[in-house]
């Protein structure tokens, strides 16, 4: 069966250190984030590579340091971290990984496609800082 939408932990982590991030007024180290989300250091200080190989993060070394975001919170898209994370939303129109039925149209109608596109649209419209405020709320 094809995936309609993936979210490793990774992902997940990634997306919430992210707001973390933007919702802070200076660095923020992984130690911190990784107590608030209570989670794995280690884990996470691999997310948080990545999201700085992606360019949405820069660290920053020192007693003060951590990290912080790479664009201004409302240029970035929760997208943006998904894909840098878990690659491209999948194009999902059927559940099967190749058509197995001889159907001209999907039993289940357009609800795959629908889904699959009203996730994108949240991802792709919704900033971090529109995240960060829904939390902060």
């Amino acid at each position: 069966m094809a995936a309609l939408f993936r979210m490793s932990e990774a992902t997940a982590l990634g997306l919430h250190a992210a707001v973390l991030v933007a919702e802070a007024e200076g660095p923020v180290s992984a130690a911190h984030m990784a107590g608030t989300l209570d989670a794995s250091e280690a884990h996470l200080a691999k997310v948080l590579q990545s999201l700085t190989r992606a360019g949405l993060l820069r660290s920053k070394r020192g007693p003060r340091g951590g990290y912080v975001l790479a664009r201004a919170a409302s240029e970035i898209s929760l997208l943006d971290v998904y894909e840098s994370l878990e690659g491209k939303l999948p194009s999902v129109t059927c559940l099967f990984e190749r058509t197995q039925c001889d159907r001209p149209q999907c039993i289940l109608g357009g609800l795959i496609e629908f889904v699959r596109t009203q996730i994108g649209d949240y991802l792709s419209c919704t900033s971090l800082q529109d995240a960060a405020s829904m939390h902060g709320s």
